[in-house]
């Protein structure tokens, strides 16, 4: 859930990456990091292994504009890709607002894409988060990959309920952008609902 801090009347909230390893969750960060100024964004964070694959987290705050009278703070992370840092995995799930997965369109990584959906499925069971609740975008990335999948198998097998979905490059940026516009007015659209659902409980 987002949580407000009163002496900046400001509102955070915090989106996920999650997805198999190698499957374009840091590159995500890095040109939605890149493509932000200064003023807006706080210090990208990465702990990273020698071979530059994510050990614990990438992570980034980002200043968008206001809803009502608070300033609105999304922090921006990303899982390890690897298996066998699932406690890591869990431990960055908590508390999400929003994520998004990041499958690999190719072939031959059909499989580690429903291993790391089932993985995140279990997670968020664990920590009581609901799945029909919770605001999802799926990305397609590396369609330029020889090997690619039809996106209509993708949806087919990774995504059945019709969550909003993006084809991308992250490496060349393209879907990039589109798909942090569709998790972050998901998320705001979600805390709007609550809020109103809230104010009708309270003046019944």
């Amino acid at each position: 859930m987002p949580y407000i801090v009163p002496a900046s009347r400001s509102l955070r909230v915090k989106i996920v990456y999650y997805g198999p390893g190698l499957s374009g969750k840091t590159t995500n960060l890095m040109k939605l990091y890149e493509a932000f100024p200064p003023t807006s964004r706080g210090k990208l964070i990465q702990l990273d292994t020698e071979t530059e694959r994510t050990l614990f987290f990438d992570y980034f705050p980002l200043s968008l504009g206001t809803l009502g009278n608070y300033k609105i703070k999304v922090d921006f992370f990303t899982v390890p890709g690897q298996s066998f840092y699932n406690a890591t995995r869990r431990t960055v799930l908590e508390g999400a607002d929003g994520v998004v997965f990041v499958a690999d369109s190719s072939e031959r990584r059909e499989q580690a894409n429903l291993v790391a959906l089932k993985n995140m499925h279990q997670n968020l069971d664990s920590l009581s988060i609901s799945i029909d609740q919770l605001p999802i975008v799926f990305q397609w990335n590396k369609r330029d990959a020889s090997d690619a999948l039809p996106i209509s198998v993708l949806e087919s097998t990774l995504n059945p309920k019709k969550a909003p979905s993006v084809p991308a490059v992250a490496s060349r940026c393209e879907g990039v952008h589109e798909t942090h516009s569709l998790i972050v007015r998901a998320v705001l659209e979600r805390i709007r609902f609550l809020s109103q659902a809230n104010r009708t409980v309270e003046s019944s």
